[in-house]
């Protein structure tokens, strides 16, 4: 499973690595067959967020390490090293820019952009 992830380099610059998921096989629902799981990653919160037709953020830090799951829509993120990237429904996006300058994000394409984030501890 293919993400994307924005970390901060030692400037507090966010620039994004595009990673996969290892997901090996496990029992996860006895007595069916085994399945192609990730390891469990504590989270803290869970919130659903839609940000309306033409929405533009300022550059801002990730308010959590979290993970976000585009449903539908166009997410434009720019990093702070400048790189671009657009997430459509069916896209992950983490984030763990939390203390440096951040990124900006909008929601592109003339639709409102819907998705469910998880908050990690």
């Amino acid at each position: 499973m293919h993400y994307s992830i924005l970390l901060e380099d030692e400037n507090g610059v966010s620039y994004f690595v595009d990673r996969e998921a290892d997901l090996p096989e496990q029992d996860f629902v006895p007595p069916a067959t085994p399945l192609l799981i990730s390891d469990v990653l504590p989270a803290s919160g869970f919130v659903f967020l839609t940000l309306p037709v033409g929405w533009k953020g300022i550059r801002h830090r990730s308010p959590h390490r979290q993970i976000a799951a585009i449903l539908s829509g166009r997410f434009r993120v720019e990093a702070g090293s400048g790189e671009a990237r657009e997430f459509t429904s069916g896209d992950l996006f983490w984030m763990e820019d939390t203390t440096g300058e951040g990124h900006a994000s909008s929601a592109e394409g003339g639709e409102p952009v819907t998705m469910v984030i998880t908050q990690l501890s």
